[in-house]
């Protein structure tokens, strides 16, 4: 261990050995804790649209999704452009790229994914009358920048084959910083040019879905799309005075849903204004602020209510908000209307609806069911073509569909069979494309958390005495929204979701940490490390500010709103299990419970539930979701044997089945007082953003126990892999009261 005492510059060989070398160690290898890099998009090349015909499932060619639009619009649709589009003069300007409109921020990718393909399909021609109409919105002519680093990171994400696993994150992510960095200069030098303001606005959300790290740049993005919405009213504004027409692209289009997939530089004024309220939506819904996402998603519509992207996401976000009426409403919509069935995910938000509160969609599941099995008919027709890129995309789009089937089945005909043989037909066409998993990397991830956070590995006296910070960990599906929730209801604590400030911090407390300590100086490591806890605990609290100020606080919420700082915020980014070693550096005082669930529950929750892209497609196949569960187990023993008592377990069984007595021993080991308004934790209105968003409204419920069963027979191999760990005898370690 480091020597109390103030050492000298030169470090002693124990210092190395028990202190610097592993730290140095654990910060040179990829994140332990969540795959922070999302994976590149792909775009089909040199192929077609595909278009179904639900009537009989055939495939074809695409054609026009908009009988009334005009010859070029209808040209453009079935002709195959490069990402660029035609005549644009600007090319450092990045594309707009959506984000998420189903379960979870980071699902923008799958969405992304898409509109890279989308955006290849269409070539429009330039046109004189409709090339003013962009140039025209900065009140200062547009600058040609010699840097054309924007589009070339744009193009690079487009061109590639999707990528879902990349160790080499921080190279990736000094250039995003680097580009921000460069968009921020260029932007503060000239104000008044819209070009420069969107792209800093999308270089900062592209941070923000990539790196999670607890929407540093968020409040940045907000003000800097504000901005160039206002630019942009103020020239449509001059072109109404002046008669002119405020839909016709650059293209000399006048179809503003089509311009979803144009660059900036090629869409009128109208379809600039859409991108910008949908961009600033999915900034305010990455950042909780569900209510401000629907009024700017609105503005949208109210532009145009053929503008998908932002009627599905108005949807989801309604979803969170509990409005099921809304969202069914919204995706209803897009499903009706999405011709050329680009926007599948508005299924997967249906789904959602249904489950949650079935009498609000006319006509229930049928009418969705109906379009989803010709629409899988006709995906699966086409399978057999040869271009890998294609198949790509086919497989992604038949993987989420074949889940709402086995959502359908598992919740609402309950046959078991059918529901089974579409979660496998999900399945087969996801891991098909997904890189295998790498079970020697993962090993060895887990045996350097184990070697490196030995017993002797923290110094006495080091860390901030904060209890600020509540940390909530354990494996996906294990029950931590519910405890997080409870925790919320208290009036004195925050529930801040899995949008971690911590976890987005990691690798500069890695790299801060290890700077330091190679000086040798204890005093200057001990400073470093408290001024590293205190900036985690104040940017949680104003995260809670900025939220808090743009959250809804009519008469129906004004009992349960308090202008009051809260004392605690939970994080609850779960894959921190890995992580508890920084976590107890820094914060040595802070709460950390650990949800701990039946062991099969949990796996088959797990292995059922979709998540978005990244480290937890592996839940979806038996063996790699056998040792993500076996590594999970083996990090908790470790972490309760080398830090005795550290953490506090929460068996998800007692609080089901004791929530008020359980509920009361949780708040007693934050050292708050009781409140009994955390009884009521499922009638507090602030939306939830996580997978469990529709059960955790609906208050404790039990048929999530022993729910495996149903398919057990089914599971007997899964079974088999998990061994002895099918069992675990973890008590509750709450305090007594």
């Amino acid at each position: 261990a480091i020597p109390k005492k103030k050492m000298a510059p030169s470090m002693t060989l124990s210092l190395f050995i028990t202190w610097i070398a592993p730290i140095i160690v654990i910060a040179i290898i990829a994140r332990f804790g969540v795959d922070t890099e999302p994976p590149a998009v792909k775009v089909p090349p040199n192929s077609r649209p595909i278009n179904i015909d639900l009537k009989n499932a055939n495939i074809k060619n695409s054609r026009s999704r908009n009988k009334s639009s005009n010859s070029k619009t209808n040209q453009m649709m079935t002709t195959m452009a490069t990402t660029t589009m035609a005549g644009t003069n600007n090319n450092n300007v990045p594309s707009p790229f959506p984000s998420p409109r189903s379960n979870h921020p980071t699902d923008y990718q799958t969405l992304l994914d898409d509109i890279g393909m989308r955006q290849r399909l269409w070539k429009p021609k330039s046109n004189n009358q409709g090339a003013a109409s962009f140039q025209k919105i900065s009140s200062k002519p547009a600058k040609n920048s010699s840097s054309q680093t924007g589009s070339n990171d744009s193009k690079e994400r487009l061109k590639a084959v999707r990528q879902r696993r990349d160790v080499d994150q921080e190279p990736k992510r000094k250039k995003l910083e680097d580009l921000i960095k460069r968009s921020r200069e260029a932007y503060e030098d000239d104000t008044d040019d819209v070009l420069k303001a969107i792209k800093l606005a999308d270089f900062l959300r592209q941070k923000d879905v990539t790196y999670h790290d607890g929407g540093l740049g968020q409040q940045e993005a907000l003000q800097a799309y504000q901005h160039a919405i206002n630019l942009t009213l103020k020239r449509k504004s001059n072109m109404l005075k002046n008669g002119e027409p405020t839909n016709l692209s650059l293209s000399g289009t006048r179809n503003v849903p089509e311009e979803v997939f144009f660059d900036y530089t090629q869409k009128s004024v109208d379809g600039l204004l859409c991108a910008l309220y949908t961009n600033m939506g999915k900034v305010y819904f990455m950042a909780n602020m569900f209510e401000r996402a629907v009024q700017s998603y609105t503005h949208c519509i109210e532009i145009n209510n053929m503008y998908l992207d932002a009627v599905g996401s108005r949807g989801s976000s309604s979803i969170i908000l509990g409005k099921y009426a809304d969202a069914g409403h919204d995706l209803q919509h897009v499903i009706n209307s999405d011709e050329q069935h680009f926007f599948n995910d508005a299924f997967t938000g249906m789904a959602k609806v249904l489950v949650a509160e079935e009498e609000v969609v006319p006509q229930g599941w049928d009418p969705m069911i109906e379009v989803l099995e010709k629409l899988i008919a006709g995906y699966e027709a086409s399978v057999e073509i040869n271009d890998p890129h294609r198949k790509i995309f086919l497989a992604e789009a038949l993987n989420r569909l074949h889940h709402v089937m086995f959502t359908y089945h598992d919740f609402k005909t309950r046959n078991r069979n059918e529901a089974w043989k579409h979660l496998e037909l999900s399945y087969k066409n996801k891991m098909s494309v997904v890189e295998p998993y790498n079970e020697k990397l993962e090993s060895q991830k887990l045996m350097t958390v184990k070697t490196v956070f030995h017993k002797n590995f923290w110094p006495d006296d080091i860390g901030s005495t904060t209890d600020v910070p509540i940390f909530i960990i354990g494996f996906v599906r294990s029950g931590s929204t519910l405890l997080e929730r409870v925790l919320d209801a208290h009036p004195q604590i925050v529930g801040t979701g899995e949008d971690s400030v911590f976890n987005g911090r990691l690798d500069q407390i890695r790299n801060s940490i290890v700077q330091t300590s190679i000086g040798g100086d204890m005093k200057k490591l001990k400073k470093v490390v408290a001024e590293l806890a205190d900036s985690v605990t104040h940017d949680m609290r104003e995260r809670w500010k900025t939220v808090h100020a743009n959250t809804s606080n009519d008469e129906e919420n004004q009992q349960e709103s308090s202008n009051e700082e809260p004392s605690r915020f939970t994080d609850k980014m779960l894959t921190n299990y890995f992580n508890v070693g920084f976590i107890h550096m820094l914060f040595p005082k802070a709460l950390i419970l650990h949800v701990a669930r039946n062991p099969m529950d949990v796996i088959w929750s797990a292995y059922k539930h979709e998540f978005p892209p990244g480290g937890l497609d592996y839940t979806s196949e038996f063996k790699s979701l056998a040792n993500m569960y076996h590594a999970y187990r083996e990090v908790i023993c470790h972490w309760d044997e080398v830090l005795p008592g550290r953490i506090t377990h929460v068996r998800y069984e007692d609080l089901v089945n004791d929530m008020p007595g359980i509920a009361r021993r949780v708040v007693a080991a934050t050292e708050l007082e009781w409140n009994d308004t955390v009884l009521d934790f499922h009638r507090k209105k602030q939306a939830v953003n996580t997978l469990s968003t529709t059960q955790v409204r609906k208050g404790i419920y039990k048929s999530g126990m022993d729910a495996w069963k149903k398919y057990e027979n089914k599971l007997k191999p899964l079974t088999k892999l998990v061994g002895d760990e099918v069992e675990w005898d973890l008590e509750t370690s709450l305090p007594t009261i």
